[in-house]
């Protein structure tokens, strides 16, 4: 008779002994810890406000968004130094709402279009950041072409930053103004191009007052205008008013340049 021998194997269970390994806390500790140090490195680009509570704070996800923002535009010359003016003028661009790519057409629009280099583009950006929500085929392109058009060079250049992005419009308009004046369409054109800041003045608050100053007050005609366009680029209550006043008293007549280019010691020097 065959003996069979019961095999008494030991139980495993996961209930019979506790487990002696740690949990692994490393993970998470690396990631808190990176955490903080982005959170805090944003706070020096004054991106978050360093009084932002706790609870109001951005999500991982949400600095890990700006971060790569932040690689973007490293990526096309900007500097940590560059960022708090960008974000002073433009936060929305540090925004979950804003992707690298909705800003990427302006620059391949100035390196392609306007010929600027990394360097040149950070310097017309950093001077106008509203630039980088401007959209290329509304308002920057036909801007350019319309500048171009009138003779305008140098567009590169960061003083020309608000100009192009001034709605064409906006342009068109001071053409028309100097042609209601009576000057022909090439006339008003390089006047334009000799004093470029005539695009940023009111017509109604600024240009006009100023001519109806020169045609009643100083009695002088179009053609002296013509001379000298760089009359509209002076203030009429600090610098034109005085200085017609104070040579009218002398019974004196001057040239418009001779009268408002000199400083005041030597405009004053001369007619006491």
């Amino acid at each position: 008779m065959l003996l069979c021998h019961s095999l008494h194997l030991p139980i495993l269970s996961s209930y019979s002994h506790k487990s002696t390994r740690a949990p692994n806390t490393s993970g998470y500790i690396k990631f808190q810890t990176r955490y903080r140090q982005n959170l805090q490195y944003l706070r020096t680009l004054t991106i978050i406000d360093p009084k932002t509570k706790p609870e109001d704070l951005p999500l991982p996800t949400d600095v890990d968004h700006i971060l790569h923002t932040l690689t973007f535009l490293k990526s096309r010359s900007f500097s940590d130094a560059d960022i708090p003016r960008l974000n002073y003028l433009t936060p929305q661009l540090f925004s979950t709402a804003v992707l690298p790519s909705d800003v990427a057409a302006v620059f391949c629009f100035l390196a392609d279009e306007v010929q600027a280099t990394a360097s040149e583009s950070r310097e017309l950006i950093l001077r106008c950041p509203k630039l980088l929500f401007s959209h290329v085929d509304l308002c920057l392109r036909p801007t350019l072409q319309f500048l171009r058009q009138i003779g305008m060079q140098g567009l590169k250049k960061p003083t020309y930053a608000h100009l192009l992005n001034t709605r064409v419009h906006k342009l068109h308009a001071k053409v028309e103004f100097l042609q209601e004046l009576g000057f022909s369409y090439e006339e008003a054109q390089k006047v334009c191009v000799r004093l470029p800041a005539i695009f940023r003045y009111d017509v109604e608050n600024n240009l006009w007052p100023k001519y109806v100053y020169l045609v009643k007050e100083m009695e002088r005609d179009l053609e002296e205008l013509k001379k000298f366009p760089q009359y509209f680029g002076f203030s009429l209550k600090e610098r034109i008013m005085p200085r017609h006043l104070h040579l009218k008293e002398r019974g004196v007549r001057i040239p418009l340049n001779r009268m408002l280019m000199w400083g005041d010691e030597k405009f004053y020097k001369k007619w006491k």
